[in-house]
């Protein structure tokens, strides 16, 4: 059994040969991680010569960052993501739209939009178009028709994601989120309403999780792109 010496970051084993077995990179979820174990995962990075995406790093945890570190990572303070050393080099062809129904749910709708990004995608990004004021999405239907994939992020009763079914042809991406009072129950409520939706053939995620609605739509986009 190998021992470390005390204050030494354990040891990381990065996947990556990852998305040569499922077409998704390994990211780096921040939150619960030490600075010295961030550091020492994009060093890893770094001599493996390749880029990655972080996500839910705080800006405190940025801030604590080697300036070396820094000057190589793209960070987005809202959705709490950090590209480091670039977008991916093999580029994902196609268009997501990225529907949130408030200004509460950006930072999950910024995080799916921002793994989007690092994986070449062309991203819209459609915010504040939520039921309470149907005519805002209406006066977008036409632009987010357009898109090969739809992610629509609402907290509430989450509603949104089943109105774009009842209008719209591409997949749908439905993200819950924690935004709401009382019984919304932390995202809860609007999980359930998606999960329960009569807009056929959605696909769900957990509530909060922009990153894993970015990561399907981007399976969609490349069987898609297998089959024409």
């Amino acid at each position: 059994m190998r021992t470390r010496k005390r204050g030494t970051p354990p040891e990381v084993i990065l996947d990556i040969d990852r998305s040569d077995r499922t077409g998704l990179e390994e990211a780096v979820f921040c939150a619960g991680k030490s600075v010295d174990q961030i550091v020492h995962i994009l060093q890893r990075v770094r001599t493996a010569g390749r880029s990655i995406l972080l996500t839910r790093c705080s800006p405190e945890q940025i801030r604590q960052l080697p300036t070396s570190v820094r000057r190589d990572l793209d960070y987005d303070p809202v959705s709490g993501t950090g590209i480091y050393r670039g977008v991916r080099r093999e580029k994902v062809r196609g268009t997501v739209a990225v529907v949130a129904a408030g200004t509460s749910d950006l930072p999950v709708s910024r995080e799916a939009s921002r793994t989007l990004l690092y994986y070449g995608v062309t991203v819209l990004e459609v915010t504040d178009v939520g039921v309470a004021g149907l005519w805002r999405l209406l006066d977008r239907i036409d632009d987010i028709r357009r898109a090969d994939v739809v992610i629509a992020v609402a907290g509430m009763e989450g509603a949104l994601p089943t109105v774009l079914g009842g209008l719209l042809e591409s997949p749908i991406v439905a993200v819950p989120t924690s935004v709401g009072y009382g019984v919304a129950a932390g995202g809860t409520a609007a999980l359930h309403a998606m999960l329960a939706s009569c807009s056929s053939g959605m696909t769900v995620t957990n509530v909060d999780n922009g990153y894993g609605a970015a990561c399907a739509a981007v399976r969609i986009l490349r069987v898609a792109r297998r089959t024409r």
